[in-house]
């Protein structure tokens, strides 16, 4: 951790929603696993997550698509590679699911504090509608939402990024930018001369959870969000 970072010249935080605020390996794993189990395919966890994050980031490098195309494509994918043909209820699963999967422990109750100092922002690559489930168990009305599919563009392209600036009206140096994934958050938004903080989470695949594979050196490395919010308030 680099303590020189001095938080008190922040105005707003961003983050990263799901990874970030929300537990979603053990959202995916409980939604794929089934399907791999009645297709006779076995793989451990942290297998499932990194062939997760190889077919997520392609998925998304390709030609738009909402994140519900995205996910049911996901589904696709590890029917391709472990031979297999999902069916469409099977595909439609994934995206269905999101709207459980559970924020971290300690996630409300930081928000609450950090809220009470810094205007407060996400950006996610997610549809509008799908955020919409999730935003009500968060608990706090954020400043600013942007997704991908008000860009139609996914992290890492900065075009998302650039629009929650647009919103925010905030110079990168009054910005502090949050997130568990180093190749879709940390390495795009220091990229703009944004400060990063990687929220590297206890994970089942270490280091990139179910997230691309990538090398950054972010500002600052928790291993919470509570973590954070002590630093920072």
């Amino acid at each position: 951790m680099k303590p020189s970072l001095d938080f008190s010249r922040f105005r707003v935080i961003t983050f990263d929603c799901y990874g970030t605020l929300v537990d979603w390996e053990t959202g995916i794993l409980n939604a794929l696993c089934p399907i791999l189990s009645a297709h006779g395919a076995t793989l451990d966890n942290a297998e499932i997550l990194r062939l997760y994050g190889d077919l997520e980031a392609h998925a998304e490098g390709s030609e738009y698509r909402p994140y519900r195309g995205v996910l049911e494509n996901v589904v696709g994918g590890f029917g391709d590679r472990l031979g297999f043909s999902a069916t469409t209820r099977e595909q439609q699963s994934l995206p269905d699911s999101l709207a459980t999967w559970k924020p971290f422990p300690d996630t409300v109750a930081s928000l609450r504090r950090l809220k009470a100092k810094f205007k407060l922002g996400i950006i996610s690559n997610v549809d509008d509608d799908l955020f919409s489930a999730t935003a009500s168990q968060l608990e706090i009305d954020f400043d600013y939402v942007t997704t991908a599919g008000q860009t139609r563009a996914y992290k890492p392209s900065l075009e998302i990024f650039r629009l929650a600036q647009e919103k925010m009206n905030t110079p990168p140096g009054q910005w502090l930018h949050a997130g568990q994934s180093l190749y879709h958050d940390v390495i795009p938004a220091k990229s703009l001369g944004t400060s990063t903080v990687w929220v590297n989470r206890p994970s089942q695949r270490p280091g990139s959870g179910a997230a691309q594979s990538a090398s950054a050196d972010p500002d600052v490395e928790v291993h919470s969000l509570q973590e954070l919010a002590q630093l920072a308030t």
